[in-house]
Protein backbone atom coordinates (compact mmCIF):
# COMPACT_ATOMS: atom_id res chain seq x y z
CA UNK A 1 0.00 0.00 0.00
CA UNK A 2 1.65 3.11 -1.57
CA UNK A 3 0.99 6.04 0.91
CA UNK A 4 1.65 10.05 1.03
CA UNK A 5 0.95 12.45 3.14
CA UNK A 6 1.20 16.45 2.53
CA UNK A 7 -0.05 18.98 4.86
CA UNK A 8 -2.37 21.67 3.85
CA UNK A 9 -2.56 23.91 6.46
CA UNK A 10 -1.60 24.27 10.46
CA UNK A 11 -3.61 20.73 11.32
CA UNK A 12 -4.76 19.79 7.62
CA UNK A 13 -3.30 16.39 6.19
CA UNK A 14 -3.94 15.31 2.89
CA UNK A 15 -3.51 11.67 2.68
CA UNK A 16 -2.91 9.92 -0.89
CA UNK A 17 -3.69 6.01 -0.54
CA UNK A 18 -2.45 3.54 -3.31
CA UNK A 19 -4.48 -0.07 -3.24
CA UNK A 20 -3.23 -2.48 -5.08
CA UNK A 21 -5.92 -3.65 -8.16
CA UNK A 22 -6.79 -7.13 -7.11
CA UNK A 23 -7.41 -6.40 -3.57
CA UNK A 24 -10.54 -3.96 -4.74
CA UNK A 25 -11.56 -6.60 -7.11
CA UNK A 26 -11.16 -9.67 -5.16
CA UNK A 27 -13.47 -7.90 -2.33
CA UNK A 28 -15.76 -7.23 -5.17
CA UNK A 29 -16.23 -10.35 -6.52
CA UNK A 30 -16.54 -12.02 -2.96
CA UNK A 31 -19.26 -9.32 -1.70
CA UNK A 32 -21.01 -10.38 -5.08
CA UNK A 33 -20.50 -14.33 -4.80
CA UNK A 34 -22.18 -14.04 -1.06
CA UNK A 35 -25.23 -11.80 -2.46
CA UNK A 36 -25.68 -14.56 -5.18
CA UNK A 37 -26.22 -16.99 -2.52
CA UNK A 38 -29.15 -15.88 -1.05
CA UNK A 39 -30.53 -13.26 -4.36
CA UNK A 40 -34.05 -14.53 -5.25
CA UNK A 41 -34.60 -13.06 -8.76
CA UNK A 42 -38.00 -14.64 -10.63
CA UNK A 43 -37.08 -17.54 -13.32
CA UNK A 44 -33.92 -18.47 -11.38
CA UNK A 45 -33.75 -21.15 -8.57
CA UNK A 46 -32.89 -18.99 -5.02
CA UNK A 47 -28.71 -19.35 -5.29
CA UNK A 48 -28.28 -20.27 -9.45
CA UNK A 49 -28.81 -16.40 -10.52
CA UNK A 50 -25.50 -16.33 -13.10
CA UNK A 51 -22.96 -14.52 -12.07
CA UNK A 52 -23.51 -12.42 -14.66
CA UNK A 53 -26.88 -11.51 -13.72
CA UNK A 54 -26.05 -10.66 -10.01
CA UNK A 55 -22.76 -8.29 -11.80
CA UNK A 56 -25.59 -6.59 -13.96
CA UNK A 57 -27.95 -5.85 -11.32
CA UNK A 58 -25.70 -5.22 -8.15
CA UNK A 59 -22.22 -4.48 -9.90
CA UNK A 60 -22.41 -0.81 -9.39
CA UNK A 61 -23.82 -0.58 -5.72
CA UNK A 62 -21.73 -3.17 -4.63
CA UNK A 63 -18.78 -1.68 -6.02
CA UNK A 64 -19.15 1.55 -4.58
CA UNK A 65 -20.10 -0.10 -0.86
CA UNK A 66 -16.47 -1.99 -1.45
CA UNK A 67 -14.83 0.59 -2.08
CA UNK A 68 -16.14 2.55 1.10
CA UNK A 69 -15.16 -0.05 3.18
CA UNK A 70 -11.57 -0.12 1.40
CA UNK A 71 -10.96 3.42 1.62
CA UNK A 72 -11.69 3.05 5.53
CA UNK A 73 -9.62 0.46 6.48
CA UNK A 74 -6.80 1.48 4.02
CA UNK A 75 -7.19 4.72 5.74
CA UNK A 76 -6.75 3.33 9.49
CA UNK A 77 -4.05 0.95 8.55
CA UNK A 78 -2.49 4.43 6.66
CA UNK A 79 -2.31 6.22 9.58
CA UNK A 80 -1.01 3.46 12.20
CA UNK A 81 1.47 3.31 9.02
CA UNK A 82 2.40 6.90 9.01
CA UNK A 83 1.84 7.04 12.85
CA UNK A 84 -0.82 9.66 12.65
CA UNK A 85 -3.25 10.67 14.83
CA UNK A 86 -6.31 11.64 13.53
CA UNK A 87 -8.71 14.20 14.51
CA UNK A 88 -12.34 12.88 13.94
CA UNK A 89 -13.28 11.33 10.49
CA UNK A 90 -11.86 12.07 7.19
CA UNK A 91 -13.50 13.09 3.77
CA UNK A 92 -12.43 10.26 1.23
CA UNK A 93 -12.29 11.34 -2.03
CA UNK A 94 -11.41 8.33 -5.08
CA UNK A 95 -8.71 9.19 -7.29
CA UNK A 96 -8.10 6.61 -9.59
CA UNK A 97 -11.09 3.78 -10.19
CA UNK A 98 -10.32 1.89 -13.56
CA UNK A 99 -10.36 -1.45 -14.28
CA UNK A 100 -6.94 -3.32 -14.18
CA UNK A 101 -5.38 0.20 -12.25
CA UNK A 102 -4.33 0.45 -8.86
CA UNK A 103 -7.14 2.36 -6.95
CA UNK A 104 -5.98 5.37 -5.28
CA UNK A 105 -7.69 8.00 -3.12
CA UNK A 106 -7.49 11.18 -1.16
CA UNK A 107 -8.11 11.36 2.73
CA UNK A 108 -8.53 15.09 4.01
CA UNK A 109 -8.67 15.14 7.53
CA UNK A 110 -7.03 17.34 10.82
CA UNK A 111 -4.47 16.07 13.68
CA UNK A 112 -4.06 16.64 16.95
CA UNK A 113 -2.22 19.62 18.15
CA UNK A 114 1.33 19.75 19.93
CA UNK A 115 0.65 20.92 23.01
CA UNK A 116 2.93 22.29 25.21
CA UNK A 117 2.06 22.61 28.64
CA UNK A 118 2.33 26.13 30.34
CA UNK A 119 3.35 26.49 34.19
CA UNK A 120 0.51 26.42 36.40
CA UNK A 121 2.22 28.93 38.58
CA UNK A 122 0.29 31.84 36.44
CA UNK A 123 -2.91 30.45 37.47
CA UNK A 124 -4.92 32.22 40.03
CA UNK A 125 -7.63 30.52 42.16
CA UNK A 126 -9.56 32.08 45.04
CA UNK A 127 -10.72 29.02 47.32
CA UNK A 128 -14.25 29.87 49.36
CA UNK A 129 -14.10 28.58 52.42
CA UNK A 130 -17.63 28.64 54.93
CA UNK A 131 -19.28 26.93 57.71
CA UNK A 132 -22.88 25.56 58.00
CA UNK A 133 -23.96 27.43 61.31
CA UNK A 134 -27.33 27.28 63.27
CA UNK A 135 -29.02 30.42 61.42
CA UNK A 136 -27.94 28.98 58.46
CA UNK A 137 -30.13 26.03 58.79
CA UNK A 138 -32.85 28.27 60.64
CA UNK A 139 -32.80 29.93 56.88
CA UNK A 140 -32.45 26.78 55.13
CA UNK A 141 -35.78 25.83 57.06
CA UNK A 142 -37.72 28.22 56.37
CA UNK A 143 -36.58 28.29 52.46
CA UNK A 144 -37.97 24.61 53.02
CA UNK A 145 -41.23 26.01 54.29
CA UNK A 146 -41.73 28.67 51.62
CA UNK A 147 -41.21 25.42 48.50
CA UNK A 148 -43.68 23.88 50.27
CA UNK A 149 -46.00 26.94 51.22
CA UNK A 150 -50.37 27.20 49.85
CA UNK A 151 -51.89 29.93 48.93
CA UNK A 152 -55.16 31.21 50.23
CA UNK A 153 -57.23 33.81 49.37
CA UNK A 154 -58.41 36.78 51.76
CA UNK A 155 -60.01 40.05 51.68
CA UNK A 156 -56.81 41.70 52.80
CA UNK A 157 -55.11 44.47 50.88
CA UNK A 158 -52.62 42.96 48.87
CA UNK A 159 -49.19 43.73 49.97
CA UNK A 160 -45.76 42.57 48.73
CA UNK A 161 -45.26 38.73 48.64
CA UNK A 162 -48.77 38.02 47.89
CA UNK A 163 -50.53 36.29 44.36
CA UNK A 164 -53.17 38.11 42.66
CA UNK A 165 -54.92 37.01 40.25
CA UNK A 166 -56.00 39.82 37.42
CA UNK A 167 -57.20 40.57 33.94
CA UNK A 168 -55.28 43.35 32.18
CA UNK A 169 -55.17 45.02 29.21
CA UNK A 170 -52.65 47.33 27.75
CA UNK A 171 -53.03 50.72 25.83
CA UNK A 172 -50.69 52.86 23.61
CA UNK A 173 -51.54 56.22 22.40
CA UNK A 174 -55.45 55.16 23.40
CA UNK A 175 -54.96 51.79 20.86
CA UNK A 176 -54.60 48.15 22.47
CA UNK A 177 -51.35 46.40 21.99
CA UNK A 178 -50.04 43.20 20.47
CA UNK A 179 -49.34 41.23 23.43
CA UNK A 180 -50.64 43.47 26.04
CA UNK A 181 -53.92 41.72 27.79
CA UNK A 182 -54.32 38.48 29.68
CA UNK A 183 -57.03 36.85 31.51
CA UNK A 184 -56.94 35.55 34.95
CA UNK A 185 -52.83 35.41 34.98
CA UNK A 186 -51.36 34.67 38.38
CA UNK A 187 -48.25 37.29 39.69
CA UNK A 188 -46.82 37.13 42.73
CA UNK A 189 -45.90 40.68 43.91
CA UNK A 190 -42.15 41.68 43.75
CA UNK A 191 -41.53 38.78 41.99
CA UNK A 192 -40.41 41.52 39.16
CA UNK A 193 -42.21 39.44 36.28
CA UNK A 194 -43.69 42.55 34.72
CA UNK A 195 -42.31 45.73 33.77
CA UNK A 196 -41.04 48.20 36.60
CA UNK A 197 -44.27 49.91 38.57
CA UNK A 198 -46.74 47.31 37.14
CA UNK A 199 -46.98 45.13 40.53
CA UNK A 200 -46.01 48.21 42.69
CA UNK A 201 -49.18 49.56 41.22
CA UNK A 202 -51.08 46.53 42.32
CA UNK A 203 -49.98 47.02 45.76
CA UNK A 204 -53.07 48.10 48.20
CA UNK A 205 -55.62 46.57 46.05
CA UNK A 206 -58.31 44.46 47.21
CA UNK A 207 -59.94 41.54 45.26
CA UNK A 208 -62.16 42.99 43.18
CA UNK A 209 -61.05 46.14 42.49
CA UNK A 210 -60.11 47.82 39.15
CA UNK A 211 -57.11 50.43 38.63
CA UNK A 212 -55.47 52.03 35.89
CA UNK A 213 -51.68 51.83 35.48
CA UNK A 214 -49.33 54.93 33.66
CA UNK A 215 -46.30 53.38 33.42
CA UNK A 216 -43.53 53.20 30.70
CA UNK A 217 -42.01 50.24 28.70
CA UNK A 218 -37.54 49.81 29.69
CA UNK A 219 -36.04 51.67 26.89
CA UNK A 220 -33.84 48.09 26.37
CA UNK A 221 -37.31 46.23 26.05
CA UNK A 222 -37.18 43.83 23.78
CA UNK A 223 -39.99 44.78 21.15
CA UNK A 224 -38.75 47.32 18.95
CA UNK A 225 -42.40 49.89 19.09
CA UNK A 226 -42.75 49.58 22.80
CA UNK A 227 -38.97 50.95 24.06
CA UNK A 228 -39.56 53.60 26.18
CA UNK A 229 -43.46 53.76 25.16
CA UNK A 230 -45.96 55.62 27.75
CA UNK A 231 -48.72 53.00 28.14
CA UNK A 232 -52.09 52.16 30.38
CA UNK A 233 -52.64 49.10 31.82
CA UNK A 234 -56.43 48.69 32.81
CA UNK A 235 -56.28 46.15 35.67
CA UNK A 236 -59.20 44.02 37.17
CA UNK A 237 -57.79 42.01 40.62
CA UNK A 238 -59.88 38.77 40.72
CA UNK A 239 -58.15 37.36 43.85
CA UNK A 240 -55.97 37.88 46.36
CA UNK A 241 -54.32 35.46 47.78
CA UNK A 242 -51.17 34.98 50.62
CA UNK A 243 -48.98 32.45 51.30
CA UNK A 244 -49.89 30.06 54.40
CA UNK A 245 -46.06 28.80 55.37
CA UNK A 246 -46.63 24.63 56.88
CA UNK A 247 -45.53 24.13 60.60
CA UNK A 248 -42.47 22.16 61.26
CA UNK A 249 -44.27 19.08 62.52
CA UNK A 250 -43.49 15.52 62.26
CA UNK A 251 -45.74 15.21 58.72
CA UNK A 252 -43.45 18.19 57.73
CA UNK A 253 -40.30 16.49 58.78
CA UNK A 254 -41.54 12.74 56.94
CA UNK A 255 -41.10 14.52 53.85
CA UNK A 256 -37.05 14.89 54.10
CA UNK A 257 -37.03 11.34 55.25
CA UNK A 258 -37.37 11.72 59.19
CA UNK A 259 -40.01 9.82 60.10
CA UNK A 260 -40.21 10.20 64.20
CA UNK A 261 -40.49 14.32 64.07
CA UNK A 262 -37.54 14.21 66.21
CA UNK A 263 -36.58 18.54 65.95
CA UNK A 264 -32.71 17.46 66.29
CA UNK A 265 -32.37 14.60 63.70
CA UNK A 266 -34.52 17.10 60.82
CA UNK A 267 -31.70 19.76 61.84
CA UNK A 268 -28.68 17.33 61.66
CA UNK A 269 -30.41 16.10 58.16
CA UNK A 270 -30.81 19.47 56.88
CA UNK A 271 -27.17 20.24 57.71
CA UNK A 272 -26.03 17.32 56.24
CA UNK A 273 -27.54 18.33 53.54
CA UNK A 274 -25.85 21.50 53.32
CA UNK A 275 -22.63 20.52 54.45
CA UNK A 276 -23.02 17.91 51.43
CA UNK A 277 -24.13 21.41 49.02
CA UNK A 278 -21.49 23.56 50.12
CA UNK A 279 -18.54 21.18 49.23
CA UNK A 280 -20.00 20.89 45.85
CA UNK A 281 -20.84 24.40 45.33
CA UNK A 282 -16.84 25.34 46.54
CA UNK A 283 -15.45 22.35 45.00
CA UNK A 284 -16.99 23.63 41.46
CA UNK A 285 -16.23 27.06 41.86
CA UNK A 286 -12.38 26.16 42.25
CA UNK A 287 -12.47 23.70 39.79
CA UNK A 288 -14.02 25.85 36.88
CA UNK A 289 -11.34 29.24 37.64
CA UNK A 290 -8.76 26.68 36.77
CA UNK A 291 -10.54 25.25 33.90
CA UNK A 292 -10.14 28.89 32.60
CA UNK A 293 -7.06 29.26 33.45
CA UNK A 294 -5.88 26.11 31.71
CA UNK A 295 -7.74 27.56 28.73
CA UNK A 296 -6.01 31.55 29.09
CA UNK A 297 -2.64 29.58 29.29
CA UNK A 298 -2.27 27.57 26.64
CA UNK A 299 -3.24 29.05 23.03
CA UNK A 300 -3.20 26.49 19.78
CA UNK A 301 -5.07 25.37 16.65
CA UNK A 302 -7.86 23.21 17.62
CA UNK A 303 -9.01 20.33 14.78
CA UNK A 304 -12.48 21.69 13.14
CA UNK A 305 -13.93 18.25 12.88
CA UNK A 306 -14.25 18.19 17.23
CA UNK A 307 -15.44 21.90 16.95
CA UNK A 308 -17.78 20.47 14.21
CA UNK A 309 -18.60 17.35 16.43
CA UNK A 310 -18.99 19.69 19.84
CA UNK A 311 -21.39 22.10 17.86
CA UNK A 312 -23.52 19.06 16.97
CA UNK A 313 -23.70 17.64 20.66
CA UNK A 314 -24.59 21.48 22.31
CA UNK A 315 -27.25 21.77 19.23
CA UNK A 316 -28.54 18.80 20.73
CA UNK A 317 -28.22 18.83 23.73
CA UNK A 318 -30.22 22.50 23.30
CA UNK A 319 -33.13 20.70 21.62
CA UNK A 320 -33.39 18.40 24.31
CA UNK A 321 -33.09 21.27 27.02
CA UNK A 322 -36.12 23.13 25.51
CA UNK A 323 -38.09 19.81 24.35
CA UNK A 324 -37.06 19.83 20.97
CA UNK A 325 -38.72 16.67 18.89
CA UNK A 326 -37.33 14.79 16.09
CA UNK A 327 -39.24 17.33 13.72
CA UNK A 328 -36.38 19.94 14.62
CA UNK A 329 -33.59 19.85 12.65
CA UNK A 330 -31.05 20.96 14.73
CA UNK A 331 -28.47 21.86 11.65
CA UNK A 332 -31.73 24.97 11.88
CA UNK A 333 -29.76 26.75 15.15
CA UNK A 334 -26.93 28.61 13.74
CA UNK A 335 -23.30 27.35 14.26
CA UNK A 336 -22.31 30.87 15.36
CA UNK A 337 -24.49 30.40 18.78
CA UNK A 338 -22.06 27.53 19.75
CA UNK A 339 -19.25 28.02 18.19
CA UNK A 340 -16.48 29.89 20.84
CA UNK A 341 -18.11 27.60 23.60
CA UNK A 342 -17.65 24.36 21.26
CA UNK A 343 -13.83 26.02 20.30
CA UNK A 344 -13.24 26.35 24.32
CA UNK A 345 -14.56 23.18 25.41
CA UNK A 346 -12.11 21.44 22.60
CA UNK A 347 -9.07 23.24 23.41
CA UNK A 348 -9.88 22.03 27.29
CA UNK A 349 -10.30 18.95 26.61
CA UNK A 350 -7.20 18.23 24.72
CA UNK A 351 -5.21 20.45 27.54
CA UNK A 352 -6.55 18.05 30.39
CA UNK A 353 -5.87 15.11 28.31
CA UNK A 354 -2.33 16.37 27.62
CA UNK A 355 -2.14 16.66 31.55
CA UNK A 356 -3.19 12.88 32.08
CA UNK A 357 -0.82 11.75 29.78
CA UNK A 358 2.02 13.86 30.65
CA UNK A 359 1.65 13.06 34.46
CA UNK A 360 0.35 9.46 33.97
CA UNK A 361 -2.84 9.97 35.60
CA UNK A 362 -5.09 7.20 36.65
CA UNK A 363 -8.34 7.23 38.04
CA UNK A 364 -7.92 6.18 41.96
CA UNK A 365 -9.72 3.19 42.85
CA UNK A 366 -10.07 5.31 46.49
CA UNK A 367 -11.71 8.21 45.36
CA UNK A 368 -14.14 6.53 42.59
CA UNK A 369 -15.26 4.30 45.30
CA UNK A 370 -16.03 7.54 47.67
CA UNK A 371 -17.99 9.48 44.93
CA UNK A 372 -20.24 6.19 44.24
CA UNK A 373 -20.90 6.03 48.19
CA UNK A 374 -20.88 9.84 48.97
CA UNK A 375 -24.17 9.38 45.63
CA UNK A 376 -25.30 6.00 46.78
CA UNK A 377 -25.84 7.40 50.59
CA UNK A 378 -28.58 9.57 48.82
CA UNK A 379 -30.85 6.56 48.61
CA UNK A 380 -32.94 4.61 50.89
CA UNK A 381 -30.63 1.59 49.43
CA UNK A 382 -27.32 2.68 49.11
CA UNK A 383 -25.48 -1.00 48.48
CA UNK A 384 -27.85 -1.60 45.40
CA UNK A 385 -27.01 1.92 44.30
CA UNK A 386 -23.26 1.04 44.69
CA UNK A 387 -23.36 -2.54 42.89
CA UNK A 388 -25.36 -0.90 40.22
CA UNK A 389 -22.24 1.38 39.39
CA UNK A 390 -19.89 -1.40 39.84
CA UNK A 391 -22.09 -3.12 37.51
CA UNK A 392 -22.72 -0.88 34.74
CA UNK A 393 -19.23 -0.47 32.38
CA UNK A 394 -20.83 3.31 31.51
CA UNK A 395 -21.74 4.47 34.53
CA UNK A 396 -18.71 3.87 36.34
CA UNK A 397 -16.43 5.42 33.48
CA UNK A 398 -18.40 8.13 33.82
CA UNK A 399 -17.87 8.36 37.44
CA UNK A 400 -14.15 7.36 36.64
CA UNK A 401 -14.03 10.59 34.57
CA UNK A 402 -15.13 12.85 36.89
CA UNK A 403 -12.50 11.49 39.30
CA UNK A 404 -9.56 11.94 36.56
CA UNK A 405 -10.69 15.90 36.53
CA UNK A 406 -10.72 16.09 40.23
CA UNK A 407 -7.09 14.81 40.42
CA UNK A 408 -6.53 17.12 37.32
CA UNK A 409 -7.80 20.21 39.25
CA UNK A 410 -5.50 18.55 42.42
CA UNK A 411 -2.32 18.10 40.51
CA UNK A 412 -2.63 21.97 39.24
CA UNK A 413 -3.76 23.60 42.07
CA UNK A 414 -0.61 21.98 44.15
CA UNK A 415 1.47 24.84 41.49
CA UNK A 416 -1.29 27.68 40.89
CA UNK A 417 -1.16 30.68 42.98
CA UNK A 418 -4.01 29.80 45.59
CA UNK A 419 -5.84 32.05 47.79
CA UNK A 420 -8.38 31.11 50.43
CA UNK A 421 -11.56 33.71 51.29
CA UNK A 422 -13.84 32.47 54.61
CA UNK A 423 -17.08 33.84 53.29
CA UNK A 424 -20.85 33.15 54.95
CA UNK A 425 -22.94 29.76 54.03
CA UNK A 426 -25.21 32.05 51.28
CA UNK A 427 -22.01 33.60 49.40
CA UNK A 428 -20.18 30.62 48.89
CA UNK A 429 -22.78 28.49 48.13
CA UNK A 430 -24.38 31.34 45.29
CA UNK A 431 -24.40 30.64 41.75
CA UNK A 432 -22.61 33.20 39.52
CA UNK A 433 -24.54 35.91 38.02
CA UNK A 434 -25.37 34.50 34.14
CA UNK A 435 -24.42 30.70 34.94
CA UNK A 436 -26.36 27.50 35.19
Amino acid sequence: MQVSVETTSGLGRRMTVGVPSQNLESKIQQRLAEAQKTLRIDGFRPGKVPMREVNRRFGPAVRNEVLGDLMRDSFLKAVQQEKIEPAGMPQFEPKTVEDGKDFEFIATFDVFPAIELAGFEAINVEKLTAEVGDTDVDTMIETLRKQRASWEAVEAAAASGDRVNIDYEGFKDGEAFAGGSAKGQELVLGSGSMIPGFEDGLIGQSAGAETTLKLSFPEDYHAEDLKGAAVEFKVTVNTVQRQQLPEVDAAFMEGFGVKDGDDEKFRAEVRKNMTRELKNATTAKVKEQVMDGLVKAHDFDVPAALVSGEVQRMRQQMLQQFGGGQQFDPSMLPEELFKDQAERSVRLGLVVREIIEKNEIKADADKVRARIEEIAEQYEEPKEVINYFYGNQQQLQQVEGAVLEEQVVDLVLAKAAVVEKTVSYEEATARPQGGQ
